[in-house]
């Protein structure tokens, strides 16, 4: 097997993407943004948000097999993360915080193969290490120009692609599953507590919209909140080989679920002794409460969080699981009572005051044993993922500088 050195600039082109103002939204063309990337390998169509078609010139458009990278954005860990653009349906563009590289001959060079490339830690290193800029960490064209790299025959790069993409193909499976568990239990939640069809209610009277033994109570009637706290930064054994899972709202609003297995990062008991952060039991339920407010999610083990949140701790049984899904069908009205100039924020004593209506304790406990028993199956297929995201990112740098041939 050949291995031959390239440089990126001498086989892709580059070109950055386009800001739009507000006035450019509408329907049209699907637009590729900083917030679309996560750790997908490609983007969600469905979920992108649009402009205008007359607002986007011909060359700015996406094609099949183009690549996309995070060109500029606060966090220096999202610079140089990067999409294929693989089967669109519709027409696509994407953001000024972008930059499209369109490799020049795909018969030479497979775009799967250097998007995976490009996921690598060694090429994410050398990104992030030389992003430039104040506060906004930035990515030039140039940069990406520059990068040399070793690389096997066309013929090679197929082969390791596949590989690699055989382990993605049953990740986005299992994450299609999970949406499919989570639209369950959502569905049976507007069933039984929206439309009113809950097991025995052809015998309930319903008297102003809740029915007969139902009540009202306050979200501090029912649970206790609990906030957060970040350790010192700048002492490194409060972080070092830590291993208490420590919940940033990046790990909720980046998650593929409501279920959360891990966190990016960990503290250590000292660090949790010496910072505002606290102890969770497992499956508290988990709510970003400033910046992006109204993110949820649900930790399979025992977690703390940083200040960004308010964690909800159930005081009796049977209430988990429902509280979970009537906060998330209340996204819009707990953002509405967020507050603040800098940025939104729901304070704890804002959201202990919200209301909510308790069915009767055998509704509650029937919802739970259901609903649990999907959380589980989810739990399930979770862990299947992180498994296979741990696998494939094992293998991906041994494939990438030959140590295993294919």
């Amino acid at each position: 097997m050949s291995w031959e050195n390239v440089k990126l600039g001498d086989i892709a082109d580059f070109s950055n993407g386009i800001n739009f103002g507000k006035e450019a939204y509408g329907k049209g063309v699907k637009l590729i943004g900083v917030s679309n990337f996560g750790n997908r390998f490609s983007p969600d169509y469905d979920t992108l948000e649009e402009v205008k078609e007359e607002v986007v010139r011909e060359n700015d458009y996406l094609s099949a097999g183009d690549i996309v990278f995070v060109r500029s954005n606060g966090n220096k860990e999202l610079v140089g993360r990067c999409m294929l653009v693989d089967s669109p349906k519709d027409k696509i563009t994407y953001s000024g915080f972008c930059i499209r590289a369109r490799i020049k001959d795909i018969t030479k060079h497979h775009p799967v193969f250097w998007t995976y490339h490009f996921k690598g830690k060694s090429f994410r290193k050398s990104m992030s290490g030389t992003a430039i800029g104040a506060n906004i960490q930035n990515l030039s064209q140039g940069r990406l120009a520059s990068y040399e790299t070793s690389v096997p025959d066309h013929e090679t790069q197929v082969r390791i692609a596949d590989i690699l993409f055989a382990y993605d193909s049953l990740i986005e499976n299992n994450q299609k599953q999970i949406k499919l568990l989570e639209e369950a239990a959502q569905r049976l939640y507007k069933e039984w507590f929206v439309d009113l069809r809950f097991p025995g209610y052809e015998d309930v009277e319903v008297v102003d919209g809740v029915p007969e033994g139902w009540r009202v109570a306050s979200i501090a009637d029912i649970c206790d909140t609990v906030g957060g706290g970040t350790p010192s930064t700048k002492i490194q054994s409060y972080y070092e080989k830590g291993d208490i899972l420590w919940v940033t709202p990046t790990d909720i609003t980046r998650n593929f679920s409501l279920a959360l297995l891990d966190t990016e990062k960990k503290i250590t008991p000292e660090g949790l002794k010496n910072s505002s952060a606290k102890m969770l039991p497992a499956e508290t339920i988990l709510m970003t409460s400033r910046a992006s407010v109204g993110f949820f999610g649900m930790c399979k083990y025992e977690v703390c969080t940083n200040q960004g949140f308010i964690s909800c701790i159930p005081k009796r049984e049977n209430l988990q699981m429902y509280l979970l899904f009537n906060l998330k069908s209340r996204v819009e009205e707990i953002r509405q009572k967020a507050g603040g100039s800098t940025y939104l924020e729901i304070s704890k004593t804002v959201f202990r005051e919200l209301k909510i209506i308790l069915p009767k304790d055998e509704v509650l406990a029937e919802y739970q044993k259901n609903v649990h028993d999907i959380f589980d199956e989810i739990y399930c297929r979770t862990e299947m993922i992180k498994s296979l995201v741990d696998m494939r990112n094992r293998l991906l740098p041994k494939l990438m500088s030959g140590e295993v041939e294919v």
